[in-house]
């Protein structure tokens, strides 16, 4: 879900349906265990939403110990204000690891906000406008011994339809990508993964690197290469972990479509502010979770975050990083594999403020 930029007065329940599966804590590998669950949710941006969510969990070889569990996750939101998102989303790993599968594939017809480009878009500068749009992720990891991993990744996006303010701010900035448009790209990646799991890890280290190019000779509308470096630690101490991520992404080009500019906010990244409440061609954040245990299958966590955007490195500064803090709950669906239902409650400078929810952490 979108967050708010002003506080919101939200009733969000998730209730789980129906748990299929074995369930034990043993460390032989689980059967096939699947959560089906409806959604419902009211906010101010949206009023009512309505749909369902799923997670499935399962292994790809039996009796592999040492393999992390493979999971394919599936929501549908569809609200009073006829906005719809249905995404797809997941990680398979093979025997002992040898290669991993990440996907990620939605469609989306939803109204959504632009407030211009750049660190200092005003607040009065919002402007409403609709599109309807296909994503899809995949990466193809293979294991090059000691928790690195080398890949490729083919990256598509094809916006079919916007519907904008004519003469407002999309063509006074002469935003790219105002019209319907197709892009694809393909790149290669590198990562170190340790993590003790796959959901809501203990303890362990994330770090990967990914390059993209995007380019007519993929039928991509628009030219240009992304970088993105994401490292995250989880550090257990006390029944609690406290969780560190650090997040860059760059965009490289003449020309950068506007769902593709780097976005600050939502509900990974920076909770607090409306996802694209800032837009540029670079973002870095940094934020932290403190998780902790409350009471059998509920627990809570504290988050804090700083980040900006910028044209370019030089862009940023130290003293001028926008800021988001928080608290949330977490209710353990499958609690053998650390599943989670999370909702979050996220503050950003000058209002900006939302409430989220999500099958899984948000890092």
């Amino acid at each position: 879900m979108k967050n708010c930029k002003k506080k919101l007065a939200a009733i969000i329940v998730l209730l789980p349906l129906l748990v299929i599966g074995q369930t034990d804590t043993t460390k032989v590998p689980k059967k096939k265990s699947t959560v089906i669950f409806p959604v419902i949710a009211r906010s101010i941006e949206t009023g009512f939403s309505f749909g369902a969510a799923a997670s499935t969990t399962f292994h790809l070889a039996k009796n592999d110990t040492g393999t992390r569990t493979s999971n394919i996750q599936a929501i549908a939101l569809y609200s009073v204000k006829k906005q719809f998102v249905a995404a797809l989303e997941g990680s398979q790993y093979t025997k002992n690891e040898r290669y991993i599968f990440n996907e990620i594939i939605s469609f989306s017809s939803f109204p959504d906000k632009f407030w211009g480009l750049g660190k200092y878009s005003l607040a009065s500068n919002e402007e409403s406008y609709k599109f309807q749009q296909y994503y899809v992720n995949l990466q193809v990891l293979k294991n090059i011994g000691h928790h690195f991993f080398v890949g490729g990744l083919l990256e598509v996006q094809n916006l079919m339809d916007i519907d904008y303010n004519k003469g407002g701010i999309f063509d006074l900035d002469n935003v790219s990508g105002r019209h319907p448009y197709f892009i694809a790209g393909v790149g290669g990646s590198l990562s170190y993964d340790n993590r003790s799991n796959a959901f809501s890890p203990q303890k362990g280290l994330f770090a990967q690197m990914y390059f993209n190019h995007f380019d007519k000779y993929f039928g991509s509308n628009y030219i240009y290469s992304n970088l993105v470096v994401d490292v995250r630690k989880y550090i257990p101490f006390k029944q609690k972990v406290l969780a560190l991520h650090a997040y860059y992404s760059g965009n490289f080009g003449d020309e950068i479509p506007l769902r593709s500019l780097a976005s600050l906010g939502g509900s990974n990244r920076m909770r607090g502010y409306y996802e694209g409440r800032f837009r540029d061609k670079q973002l870095i954040t940094l934020q932290t979770e403190l998780r902790f245990p409350v009471y059998k299958r509920l627990s809570a966590v504290a988050f804090g975050a700083v980040g900006d955007v910028g044209n370019n490195l030089s862009d940023f500064s130290p003293l001028a990083l926008k800021y988001s803090y928080g608290t949330g709950l977490r209710f353990a669906v499958n609690k053998s594999e650390r599943l989670n239902i999370r909702v979050d409650y996220g503050f950003g400078a000058k209002g900006n403020s939302g409430l989220y929810f999500q099958l899984g952490e948000a890092f």
